[in-house]
């Protein structure tokens, strides 16, 4: 029995975190100067990729613990770690605008990354369907 390949759905769902990711972190430099706002950030992919996995144990015994997600496709926004040079300012405000531009650098490397592995991937799959 052949397995169908879960690449390009784990691409998708890696595109999916990157997208909110962005819209939190975009969300935070925005609020820069906002008095009391705190930094939010999302959960790590590997999180999410564990909670929406869709590979999941048969149970075989009623003694044996049930491995269903509970939310599935759930990204979760949290507020973000202090950052030990910024911390809170006077104003109440948690953002560090350093901080917010590396994740900004961060999320465009995943990102690019994984629209490189897509394509060649794709090209693959092209070159093994025409021989």
């Amino acid at each position: 029995m052949t397995q169908p390949i879960q690449l390009f759905d784990l691409a998708s769902r890696q595109a999916e975190w990157l997208t909110v990711r962005q819209q939190v972190v975009a969300g935070n430099i925005a609020n820069a100067n906002t008095p009391k706002y705190q930094a939010k950030d999302v959960t790590p992919f590997s999180a999410v990729l564990d909670q929406n996995s869709s590979f999941h144990l048969a149970r075989t015994n009623p003694g044996h613990m049930s491995l269903s997600p509970d939310g599935q496709g759930d990204i979760e926004v949290r507020e973000a770690k202090l950052v030990n040079e910024i911390g809170v300012q006077e104003s109440g405000n948690s953002v560090g605008l350093a901080e917010e531009m590396t994740k900004q650098g961060e999320i465009k490397r995943e990102y690019d990354l994984n629209a490189a592995l897509v394509k060649s991937f794709h090209r693959m799959m092209l070159m093994a369907v025409k021989r």
